[in-house]
């Protein structure tokens, strides 16, 4: 059996750091070894029973229980329930004592535990140094900068509620090319009525933040922050709010812009609570291009098995959801693409035929392909470059629905072309699908039931932190991305 004991004087009245140590979960926001952490079950922190599981920053993921708790003696004892270090029977003590000279606390965290033959020293040095020595350097440094901590970009409190904090944002003060999204620190407002304050761990990246950035617009007027899509854990709830609690995991796409952010607040109607089975990269990864997928496939235009569906930038993030979703129907489905790597990618995803052709050639091969027939609805979001030939390739009675423009605005189309096929033009916007609270929900949850069953995978295949997100924009205009691109705090 090893046994551990560690103890330091942290330079801060015993009552601040007991109520930092005192929240079972909070760990994840002072520990420096410590990227994520939920309780189970919804359970509050502090009650003797509560188990964590929490993800430490090289991957490996855990889970302890709080054994024991007592305010009047400044203790607490957990236990480990499953971890890939084997670190066996390990049972923890953590304890506080006055020091009455100015103040300060004395501070003892000890353990004993089992490990394999041969790994006893590997292992007690790696508890004492990276987990008992870390934790005491970044907690005596959290409560001497007057209880707040810099994690992944955040400095995030964990006494003070309601006040302002610091945080990393990317803001952009003037529109132009990808180097104009620079990281700077903000302030971060605490939440008021209606909203909430949101510790963000993955932030979606997509073609509309680059339309927002390049050209002038009312949606982004420097200075700002870009971004509509995010996940992460909820600090602070603001007056008014219900549906969201404090600590629970959430996702969002919406306006206004903002979500390039370690932190940010905003209002909660348009924050959904994750299931449990989709982590946060997932769900960065999938919201806003899993609703776009949901809105053009059920709402703008209702696809039913049978129909002929061709998706433009079938590779890309919304595109992979299109194909899968529509596949799911039982639709066949047709999509471009730019590259024979891509058009294995697509057909991975449900493309029953990737074309790999310049945008000018593809219409006369879903004519081919479907012996005359054409698409029935066409999903465009590259606008100028593919309209024409979004609308040559269409049935007679066909939909086009142009719901992004990454070329530009295509020309004005006249009523006497579409007169031609009897056929239907639509500019549809995501927002206006999901701004009333209950429509989002209902869409939202429809996507995460496609998630969590298996008919939809979510591609993030481009990961950055938050720092590099003008390098994450200059590869998404080069069109060298698949799937979703996600920026990381």
């Amino acid at each position: 059996m090893v046994a551990i004991t560690r103890s330091a004087i942290i330079d801060a009245p015993i009552d601040a750091v007991w109520r930092v140590l005192r929240d079972f979960n909070s760990h994840h926001l002072w520990h420096p070894a410590v990227a994520t952490s939920e309780i189970e079950g919804g359970q509050p922190p502090d009650q003797p029973g509560c188990v964590r599981r929490f993800r430490l920053r090289d991957g490996a993921e855990l889970r302890e229980q709080l054994i024991a708790l007592s305010d009047r003696d400044f203790s607490l004892t957990y236990c480990i329930l499953d971890s890939p270090i084997p670190l066996l029977d390990y049972v923890a003590t953590v304890r506080l004592r006055r020091v009455t000279d100015g103040g300060r606390t004395f501070w003892e965290w000890r353990s004993t535990f089992r490990t394999p033959p041969g790994r006893e020293d590997e292992l007690a040095g790696m508890v004492a140094r990276d987990i008992y020595e870390a934790g005491f350097a970044a907690l005596g440094a959290l409560l001497g900068r007057g209880g707040a901590v810099r994690v992944r970009g955040v400095v995030a409190p964990l006494v003070a509620r309601g006040e302002a904090i610091d945080a990393e944002a990317i803001v952009v003060r003037d529109h132009g090319g990808p180097e104009v999204l620079v990281a700077e620190p903000v302030r971060v407002p605490p939440p008021g009525p209606g909203e909430v304050r949101l510790r963000q761990t993955a932030i979606g990246v997509n073609y509309l933040d680059v339309y927002l950035r390049s050209g002038p617009n009312a949606l982004l007027r420097p200075p700002a922050t870009p971004g509509v899509e995010g996940a992460g854990e909820v600090m602070e709830v603001g007056e008014g709010v219900t549906h969201i609690l404090p600590g629970d995991r959430v996702a969002y796409a919406c306006l206004p812009v903002g979500s390039y952010a370690a932190v940010r607040t905003m209002a909660a109607q348009q924050l959904v609570v994750l299931p449990a089975g989709i982590d946060d990269e997932t769900a960065a990864g999938a919201v806003l291009k899993g609703l776009t997928a949901e809105y053009l496939l059920h709402r703008t235009h209702r696809v039913r098995r049978g129909d002929v569906v061709l998706v433009h930038a079938a590779a890309g993030g919304v595109g992979l959801l299109l194909c899968q979703w529509a596949k799911h129907i039982g639709a066949t489905v047709i999509g471009t693409v730019g590259t024979p790597d891509k058009a294995r990618l697509a057909r991975d995803a449900g493309c029953d035929y990737p074309i790999v052709a310049p945008l000018a050639d593809f219409a006369p091969q879903v004519k081919d392909l479907t012996h005359g027939h054409g698409a029935d609805v066409v999903y465009d979001g590259i606008g100028k470059a593919s309209f024409a030939g979004s609308f040559e390739a269409l049935a007679l009675r066909g939909h086009l629905v142009l719901y992004g423009q990454a070329t530009g605005m295509p020309d004005p189309i006249s009523h006497a072309t579409l007169a031609e096929k009897s056929a239907t033009v639509t500019r549809p916007v995501l927002f206006h699908y999901t701004a009333a609270p209950e429509d989002l929900r209902d869409m939202a949850r429809n996507l995460f039931q496609m998630i969590e069953s298996g008919a939809l995978r979510v591609s993030v295949n481009q990961r950055y932190s938050l720092r590099q997100a003008a390098e994450a924009h200059r590869e998404l205009e080069a069109r060298r991305t698949t799937g979703s691109t996600i920026l990381l705090p």
